[in-house]
């Protein structure tokens, strides 16, 4: 698997992730609309020019997910057991269309699971950053990892 497994967590580590995206028109419309946030800050360009943007805001919640989804390949894809939960979420500075995402993940915890004895605790910060090096979300994420030591048989 391409994901680190709970024993290749060390805090303090800061992986900067190779992959990046540029958000569009189209992700920001979607995205809204199906998930029924009907904000005009997001879908309508005549009420936004008027905002103290003066143009559409990408949907924060769009933003949030690409950044811990741009992560995850390199972090935890396979090797995680689930999100065991979100905090101090901040959205520094506005996002728009055509605006290229990239992110660094730094790794502020491990610690071994008190109840489970194949996983570990990892509490990851994501920054998700523009082609401005502006910080435009933060969030930390605290994963439930598997022990690669767990899957380890004696054959």
């Amino acid at each position: 698997m391409a994901g680190m497994y709970f024993e290749e967590f060390e805090p303090g580590q800061v992986i900067d992730h190779e992959v990046r995206r540029t958000v569009t028109e189209t992700d920001n419309v979607l995205f809204s609309t199906l998930t029924l946030n009907m904000a005009p800050l997001h879908l309508d360009a005549e009420y936004s020019k008027d905002s103290i943007h003066g143009q559409r805001l990408m949907n924060s919640l769009f933003i949030h997910g690409l950044v811990c989804g741009i992560s995850m390949h390199e972090t935890t894809y396979g090797t995680t057991l689930g999100n065991l939960g979100f905090s101090e979420t901040n959205f520094p500075k506005p996002v728009f269309h055509g605006d290229t995402i990239r992110v660094r993940t730094e790794i502020i915890a491990a610690r071994e699971s008190k109840s489970r004895n194949d996983s570990g605790i990892v509490t990851f910060k994501h920054l998700g950053i523009n082609q401005r090096d502006e910080v435009v979300c933060e969030t930390t994420r605290v994963g439930l990892m598997i022990k690669k030591s767990s899957l380890e048989t004696d054959d």
